[in-house]
């Protein structure tokens, strides 16, 4: 349980270097933080992430290994993606203390977090972001935004451990785990592409903006059923429907 009061995941989506891998474990066990997932990437007993980890070795092997990032995520309600870049897709970007807030105030005590970091090089694809129920940037000087990846992991595990845990009281938020709200887009891509709704060539540009609106919501498990029973309906209702939009 972490200073924030959610069970918190640090994710690392193929990380490129070993000794960032052993950094990024010395930062989280610096501010109370042991849950590490890696997302494929280079060998975490490298010699490099051994020896920068120090007495965070135990972070090293306790990790979760995992082929991608949706199944890194499945078990958690609140997700972060961070980004460096501002775009079509990527809006409503928060600072860590914002982050650290919004897991402070909606986050119970059987919660599951994460905070998702990308390559590098590259960071977070577009695709990988629209999986993160929220988007987070570290504000920078603009002559030079560049951060090593420990170093933002350390700024975040920081202002989340300053938050505090949640105040008492009052009903916890029983979000909706990813592994579900991806079940539910799957289910209403599929129908919508059914009834001529998404343009068979670029569905993603507008399911990106329904992901966004559907997170926004903050749905429980109870309103996700009852959106996929209603996706249900339609489907059966739309079976003899040719695709054809009409006038």
């Amino acid at each position: 349980m972490s200073a924030a009061g959610a069970d918190i995941s640090i994710v690392l989506v193929e990380p490129q270097s070993p000794g960032n891998i052993g950094m990024v474990c010395r930062a989280m066990k610096n501010m109370g933080f042991a849950r590490l997932r890696l997302v494929k990437g280079c060998d975490r007993f490298h010699p490099e992430s051994l020896k920068f980890a120090v007495a965070a070795k135990d972070l090293l092997e306790q990790a979760e290994i995992f082929p991608d990032l949706a199944s890194a995520l499945a078990d958690c309600a609140l997700t972060v993606g961070t980004t460096r870049r501002h775009g079509k897709y990527r809006q409503e970007i928060l600072s860590p203390p914002e982050v650290a807030t919004r897991l402070r105030g909606q986050a119970g005590p059987d919660c599951r977090a994460a905070i998702v970091f990308g390559r590098e090089d590259s960071g977070l694809t577009t695709d990988e972001l629209s999986l993160c129920r929220w988007h987070a940037t570290i504000p920078t000087a603009e002559t030079y935004g560049s951060l090593n990846l420990a170093q933002s992991v350390l700024l975040f595990c920081y202002e989340l451990g300053k938050a505090g845990a949640p105040p008492g009281g009052g009903r916890a938020m029983e979000l909706a785990a990813s592994a579900e709200m991806e079940s539910l887009f799957g289910q209403m891509g599929a129908c919508l592409m059914k009834i001529g709704f998404l343009n068979e060539q670029n569905p993603e540009h507008i399911m990106r903006s329904l992901r966004r609106i559907f997170y926004r919501a903050e749905l429980d498990s109870r309103e996700v059923a009852i959106l996929r029973g209603m996706l249900t309906q339609i489907d059966w209702a739309a079976a003899g429907f040719d695709g054809r939009k009409r006038p």
